[in-house]
């Protein structure tokens, strides 16, 4: 197999140097996330520039939404990572097989689950959000098309982590590729050439991740000499969907609970009006990019302990840990001083009125330091739930995120309340955010260092 060859393949993590193999899983996965959050960038560039802010403001309102029903995926996504690569560490080809046979069949369920119950609550969701009259159409059209069009995204997302778990991390990457550039291409001529305004992102949008999905199952039906992949791997096995579904659903409410708050916190923003709430979404696309390196080593760590574990080469845990942490924390630095010297130039790509792009500028300075305390955050969390403890992180995002970030939003808000900003000071959406993931650092640094995660293996 030549070298080229090999770089689509399965990659053990149980050997050579723990800081290398890091950096080797995380570089293709970071231009992945690069591209998939080119996915909402350019939904938000061109609805922006095309259609106009409100637009713009209508992407960005539907998003807490459409996070809050996508966390059944989130959680068989982690499942699926942290089983296949503990198992693929262990070499136990069995359990390999029907963990991977049935996380095909319950992303099958749970997509026809959003398809039906995603369009029945979209309106009412943003009538209790109090979306703006003047998007809340907009906002509608684009979730009810995504809900509809589910299956592409949910397929993609589980089948790279499944890819992710076996340690080929560039064959989703290229898969990625491929579905962002047919993205912005479908959305220029759904937008620009169709005039379908929002509708036409959200059509662009499924298209694509559709392509990409059907991508992953053809990769995966070429690595039979990995596992096995048939009716009787793919029928529902109640001992391997308990396992992975009791592994994922922590991870899959973590994401909810960060949702909800999410929600909650929107709904602040709202009251604000559609120039602060247009000011969310850049910041917001912006803040993808700056969070990429953070949440690209968490996914590596989980991979890379997980397989280790699997291994019982706890040394290379621990010494992967020290060094992969390192690499994040530095590496997020520098983004963050990047987007801080470059910023206003690219928050300028998705608006022409200078006074949003000021201030959407102001409030990433806010949050810039917070970002350096997720790269601790992701990483070790990243760790915990590669040896299958989904838990831990799952309470310290509920005390970071509910118990602190919305009092603390809402309660700077009420008091900065004056005759200029009658519902509070914009600010304080951000301010809560920095305060949640500062915290959530300090936290989660403490839960590490007691340990309790290194009795969580799956393997015997």
């Amino acid at each position: 197999m030549g070298k080229f060859s090999r770089l689509f393949t399965a990659k053990d993590m149980t050997e050579g140097t723990p800081w290398k193999r890091i950096v080797e899983f995380s570089i293709p996965m970071l231009i992945g996330n690069i591209a998939q959050q080119f996915y909402n960038t350019a939904d938000s560039i061109i609805v922006g520039k095309y259609v106009g802010d409100n637009a713009l403001a209508a992407v960005g309102s539907a998003s807490p939404i459409l996070n809050l029903l996508l966390v059944l995926f989130v959680g068989i996504s982690t499942g699926a990572g942290i089983m296949v690569s503990q198992y693929f560490g262990a070499k136990d080809r069995e359990k390999l097989s029907h963990t991977i046979g049935v996380c095909i069949t319950l992303t099958a369920i749970a997509s026809v689950i959003i398809m039906v119950i995603g369009p029945l609550v979209t309106r009412p969701l943003l009538v209790f959000l109090n979306t703006p009259a003047s998007i809340i159409d907009w906002c509608a059209d684009y979730l009810i098309i995504y809900f509809v069009g589910i299956a592409g995204f949910a397929y993609y997302n589980i089948l790279a982590g499944v890819l992710r778990g076996l340690g080929d991390s560039v064959s989703s990457l290229v898969f990625l590729l491929i579905a962002t550039v047919l993205n912005v291409i479908l959305d220029i001529w759904f937008v620009a050439g169709f005039n379908m305004g929002v509708a036409g992102v959200a059509l662009a949008t499924i298209i694509a991740q559709g392509v990409s999905a059907v991508l992953c199952i053809i990769k995966l039906l070429k690595m039979r000499n990995i596992f096995d992949l048939n009716l009787k791997m793919l029928k529902p096995n109640k001992e391997f969907s308990v396992k992975l579904i009791k592994l994922g659903l922590p991870s899959g409410f973590t994401q909810a609970i960060f949702s909800l708050a999410m929600i909650v916190v929107q709904s602040l923003t709202n009251s604000f009006g559609e120039m602060v709430i247009a000011c969310n979404v850049i910041v917001m696309r912006v803040d993808g990019f700056a969070m990429m390196p953070n949440f690209t080593f968490g996914s590596a760590m989980t991979t890379f302990a997980g397989q280790n574990i699997g291994a019982k080469r706890m040394d290379r845990v621990n010494e992967g840990t020290k060094s992969g942490t390192k690499i994040a924390v530095a590496v997020s630095t520098t983004i963050t001083i990047l987007i801080l010297a470059f910023g206003r130039p690219l928050m300028g790509v998705f608006t022409d009125t200078k006074e949003l792009v000021d201030l959407s500028m102001h409030m990433m300075k806010i949050l810039a330091v917070g970002y350096i305390a997720m790269a601790v955050t992701q990483s070790l969390s990243g760790v915990m739930r590669g040896a299958g403890d989904t838990m831990t992180p799952m309470w310290i995002s509920l005390i970071t995120t509910v118990i602190l970030r919305v009092p603390v939003a809402y309660g700077i808000a009420y008091l900065t309340r004056s005759d200029l900003y009658p519902t509070g000071r914009p600010e304080s959406t951000f301010i809560s955010l920095l305060v949640s993931w500062t915290l959530g650092a300090v936290i989660t640094t403490i839960f590490y260092k007691r340990g309790k995660w290194r009795q969580k293996g799956l393997v015997d």
